[in-house]
């Protein structure tokens, strides 16, 4: 398995995280990835940066090292289905990912807490859904899944939940349930790192080998080919 871009990463602005985008873009470039994709947390997380920042990304070189950059934002589901940046400042981004954060996210028990992220998922930007892994907020995976297949939204494996698991209840299983879900109805997923230092860019050495034990195919994974991930981002 080939991975060529990681599209749920952070730099410095998220308030958590410790490297520019430069040493995010040339740690992507040591690892050989094509596509990097920028995803600063938004508002409802402690010490991020103010959407005033989505207004300006035009500044940012479109490459660096060799490696194309993407902009996005992992925005917060909130308790009553909707997201926590404000629409003016979606419409500047390249994608969205959408995710519960227990920082601004009270459980809400399975059926609301599915029914939330499913609300998110309809928005047009929304492309991806981070970590949906964790039973400190059960899901539904079979309902997840079939909505992420009714509005053409990815899931997203990711590396870091799997590095923390001790934090993330149930995870490996919730992964696995998931993903069998996804084979069934053909859903794709993406595998992130979810980096929040350049030291972590690129690393999804957990995640692949589950998907490699698995069997999981590489059809319905979207960022082992930078013209499909492109496509499915910022063109569909």
């Amino acid at each position: 398995m080939r991975l060529i871009a990681d599209i749920h990463t952070h730099t410095l602005v998220s308030g958590h995280a410790y490297g520019t985008i430069r040493e995010m873009a040339q740690a992507a470039s040591e690892k050989k990835l094509e596509v990097l994709g920028i995803t600063e947390h938004a508002p409802g997380i402690p010490g991020t940066v103010d959407p005033f920042y989505y207004n300006n990304l035009k500044v940012v070189p479109r490459e660096l090292y060799g490696v194309q950059i993407i902009h996005g934002c992992e925005i917060n589901i909130l308790n009553d289905g909707t997201l926590s940046l404000e629409e003016r400042f979606i419409q500047k981004l390249d994608y969205a990912i959408a995710g519960i954060h227990t920082l601004c996210y009270q459980d809400a028990g399975v059926q609301k807490n599915t029914e939330n992220v499913i609300s998110c998922m309809k928005h047009p930007k929304v492309k991806l859904i981070s970590h949906p892994d964790d039973n400190h907020t059960p899901l539904d995976y079979e309902a997840l899944v079939r909505a992420a297949h009714d509005t053409d939204t990815a899931l997203e494996v990711n590396n870091s939940s799997l590095v923390k698991k001790e934090k993330r209840l149930n995870c490996y299983d919730n992964y696995r349930n998931m993903l069998n879900w996804c084979q069934i109805l053909s859903v794709p997923i993406i595998v992130s790192s979810d980096a929040h230092d350049p030291s972590w860019v690129g690393r999804f050495e957990l995640a692949e080998k589950m998907l490699e034990e698995m069997n999981f195919p590489e059809l319905l994974i979207l960022n082992n080919d930078t013209e499909k991930l492109i496509r499915f981002l910022v063109q569909n």
